[in-house]
This record gives C-alpha cells, sequence and structure tokens, in this order.
C-alpha cells in the first residue's frame, strides 16, 4: 500500500487571501491596528519559531476573544477565495486512479478544512483530513501523522507512505514520524535547504508511481 498524507494551506491551496482578510478584520475590530499584508502573513506562518498573536495582534498571547473573532469571521471567509494550486487536481485524480491513499494533515482546524477542501471538490479523494483540533500537538510533532496511519494499518515493512508540505514542521513531522518527506516549492515556500522537494504537483508522481 501507498499512503501520501498531503499538508493544505500552501500545498494544495492557496489560502492566503482569506487568512489575511480575516487576521485583517480581528485586528481592526478589537485593537484599531491597520491590515497586514499576504506576504506578511505567510511569511509569519512559515517562521519556525514565532509568536503569532504577538505578530498578528501585538498581544504576547492568544485572547480568546481573538480566537472566536476570527473562527467566526473565518468559517464564512475560508470558502470565499482558496484554490487548488495548478496541477494539484490532475495529480490527486491520477493518484486516486493508482489507488494510492490519499489524507490530509493540517495545522487548521478540521471542520475549516473540510469546508474549503468540500467546496474545491476534493475532500471525497482523501479517506481521513485531520486538523491540529483532533490532537494534543500540531505538526511537527507527529501525532496526527500517527493517527492517519493507524486509520491504514500501516506496516513499514511492506507499505510505504510519504509526508508531502509546504514547511519545514512538515518535513519535520514526517521524519518524526519515520516516514518519508517531500517539501513543495509551489506554495507559500519557494526555498528550502530540504533535498527531497517537488516543484511542480505532478513530480509526486514520479516520486510516488
Amino acid at each position: 500500500m501507498k499512503i501520501i498524507i498531503f499538508d493544505m494551506d500552501g500545498t494544495l491551496i492557496d489560502s492566503k487571501k482569506d487568512i489575511t482578510i480575516s487576521v485583517n478584520y480581528v485586528r481592526e475590530k478589537h485593537y484599531s491596528l491597520a491590515p497586514l499584508s499576504e506576504e506578511f502573513i505567510v511569511e509569519a506562518i512559515n517562521m519556525e519559531v514565532r509568536n503569532l498573536p504577538e505578530l498578528f495582534y501585538e498581544t504576547p498571547k492568544y485572547e480568546k476573544k481573538d480566537m472566536l473573532a476570527f473562527e467566526e469571521h473565518y468559517k464564512i471567509q475560508c470558502t470565499q477565495n482558496p484554490y487548488l494550486y495548478e496541477g494539484v487536481l490532475e495529480t490527486l485524480e491520477t493518484l486516486v486512479r493508482a489507488g494510492v491513499k490519499l489524507s490530509v494533515a493540517t495545522n487548521a482546524p478540521t471542520p475549516f478544512a473540510k469546508l474549503m477542501l468540500a467546496s474545491l471538490g476534493v475532500a471525497s479523494m482523501f479517506d481521513v483530513i485531520i486538523g491540529a483540533d483532533e490532537v494534543s500537538a500540531s505538526k511537527p510533532n507527529p501525532e496526527m501523522l500517527h493517527k492517519i496511519l493507524q486509520h491504514y494499518k500501516y506496516d513499514e515493512k511492506i507499505d510505504t507512505a510519504w509526508m508531502i508540505g509546504d514547511n519545514s514542521k512538515d518535513i519535520q513531522s514526517g521524519i518524526n514520524a519515520k516516514i518519508n518527506s517531500l517539501f513543495a516549492t509551489w506554495g507559500f515556500s519557494p526555498q528550502t535547504e530540504f533535498t527531497n522537494r517537488v516543484d511542480k504537483p505532478q513530480e509526486i508522481l514520479t516520486v510516488v508511481l
């Protein structure tokens, strides 16, 4: 059995516009702060070490009111502008036809991930869609990946699995789960020092099939 676990934001879909709109909504509503750019938001999300409430809202930790306001706004906003990266749909369809098992492990909340992937018509291609709200620790902790591998009754002696993502946290989660990792450069992070990389979604086919 072959298994691919995809990250979502910046790997399967470009969601930066809606994330930015919702972050800026909270900034303005609660703190009267000027809007941040999409570039800043993406760079902040992909930093290995960062304090997002400090970067987004200039607070030392997430305030509950900010989290609730973001989630309430993003629940409606998240399906407005996301799109699949070029080549992703065709790659997923080819993998499904080849019998490869597909799942998603995202640090986004599971309900948002399912909603966004469903709105783009691809949710049914994935056996498991799991977000950070369903585990005790998000990526790079391998807990999400372990839950997916357990779903498939993964046996490292006979099965092969890959984690594919655009972030060092994705790669490290794959390493921590003791499976293969591929860094996707077409999304939020075009630069990487990681040697196992794919520059177009179609290159996944060459590696996996």
